[in-house]
């Protein structure tokens, strides 16, 4: 009976995230292609430093110390997870453990320890967000959902490691008086005194109780995790590896030529423009005013966002009260794609721009028009208060860009709405003029005298 429960709710588990994640591959491939810089050995560096490494994280090494023991341990606890498969499927007990004799004493020991240390972790990130209050874990951008989905992932940490240890701890009690599917596992590190301590004295019926339901606590967390994973901002377990490995290999103050804007010049010398989508009748339009018009890896940056805060946390505008904030920013961009997603994938012909052609009955990302766009989302006063420093770059963990987003919305604004704020027009026609940002070049060495 476990065994047919145990295929069936696998079953189920790993249909239901499949269809979840086929749901955010095709969010994401909602951004245009990206031109990127073929460096494969580069690539995979980083892949290994900063993604399986967590080299960026020891910027701030306290926290990071904890997180790397959540770490260490979730890859380790696969190795007990493939086993709980593997028994649940065929219906067996400990499968490795005939196999791997007395190394699989050292495993599960190890897995204890690490699982014990990110008990602790856990424990010490839930102070930090609910009592310590840590400011960049508590700002307003985090209030409702966010704050929640960290404590729920948190609290469930808690009770798989519990499961663990209650699965753990009754089968050493098991295995001491010879019980029947129990084999000898050896000494556990932590269990075999922790079973003793907890259930000592309790009936074989009633060990064998706890540790079924030890072995399906620990089950069901995962299954559950599964499932919530792409509703949660920790899908970067995931993601943070093709997000590092697909991440700017080029100077990070670096701002890349606009395409658009060089056909533009092209066509205007009278040259042939590259790759241009826009034929001669068509008014071409600069920047970006929806997902659409982000490449596939800004969107991805946003799916990939752990809304840690690292990035605002040292973004000097938000750090002098403006409203400002690159985690936000991410946040945005990830809601409003998956807005889009379920519109589109809704095929509802409200959301269609069919200018009355009669011929258009299929909704697809190039007719969608619903009457949003990512400025529905982020305010034009945030785009306006970067600096374009490259802190929040610098500080992300997992390589994520938050300034290439606000550079695309802020060319939509001032390219293609001729808008933008006041004090900025003098700045543009000096440029357009003079080629500087003073009124004349001979006035361009003029800040010096007042120093």
């Amino acid at each position: 009976m476990q065994q047919l429960l145990f295929i069936l709710l696998s079953s189920f588990t790993f249909l239901v995230a499949y269809r979840q994640f086929k749901k955010i591959y095709h969010n994401i491939t909602l951004g245009k292609s990206e031109k990127m810089t073929h460096d494969p050995v580069k690539r995979w560096s980083n892949v290994l430093l900063v993604a399986f490494g967590q080299q960026k994280m020891f910027k701030n090494w306290i926290p990071a110390i904890f997180h790397l023991f959540i770490y260490i341990a979730f890859l380790f606890t696969q190795i007990e997870l493939l086993e709980i498969l593997i028994d649940g499927i065929f219906g067996v007990h400990r499968f490795f453990a005939p196999i791997l004799s007395g190394f699989y004493t050292l495993i599960i020991s190890t897995i204890e320890i690490l699982s014990f240390l990110a008990l602790i972790a856990t424990i010490v990130f839930l102070n930090r967000r609910n009592l310590l209050k840590v400011p960049r874990l508590v700002k307003s951008e985090l209030n409702g959902w966010p704050r929640l989905d960290a404590n729920i992932i948190l609290i469930a940490e808690i009770f798989l490691v519990t499961g663990i240890f209650t699965m753990n701890g009754a089968d050493t009690l098991l295995q001491s008086i010879d019980a029947i599917h129990y084999p000898d596992t050896g000494r556990m590190a932590i269990s075999s005194w922790l079973g003793p301590t907890l259930f000592g004295g309790l009936e074989t019926d009633t060990l064998i109780l706890l540790e079924r339901s030890g072995w399906w606590m620990h089950l069901l967390v995962v299954f559950g995790f599964i499932i919530y994973l792409p509703y949660s901002k920790h899908l970067h377990i995931f993601l943070a590896f093709p997000n590092v490995y697909y991440s700017k290999l080029t100077s990070r103050g670096k701002m890349e030529n606009m395409p658009e804007i060089m056909n533009e010049v092209k066509t205007m010398l009278g040259m042939e423009a590259e790759n241009s989508t826009t034929s001669g009748a068509e008014i071409p339009e600069f920047g970006a005013n929806d997902v659409f018009d982000l490449s596939w890896v800004n969107i991805l940056n946003a799916y990939t966002c752990t809304e840690c805060g690292r990035c605002s946390a040292v973004c000097p505008a938000n750090l002098t009260g403006k409203k400002l904030s690159p985690r936000k920013i991410m946040m945005d961009i990830r809601d409003r794609a998956t807005e889009v997603g379920i519109n589109l994938a809704s095929g509802d012909m409200k959301f269609a721009k069919t200018n009355n052609n009669p011929d258009i009955k299929t909704l697809t990302s190039v007719n969608y028009n619903d009457g949003k766009s990512l400025f529905d989302y982020i305010s034009r006063e945030e785009l306006h208060a970067c600096t374009t420093c490259n802190a929040c770059v610098e500080a992300c963990p997992v390589m994520i860009d938050p300034l290439e987003p606000i550079l695309k919305m802020r060319r939509y604004e001032i390219l293609t709405e001729s808008a933008g704020p006041p004090d900025w027009t003098p700045m543009f026609t000096a440029m357009e003029n003079g080629g500087c940002v003073w009124q004349m070049t001979d006035e361009r060495e003029k800040w010096r005298q007042e120093i």
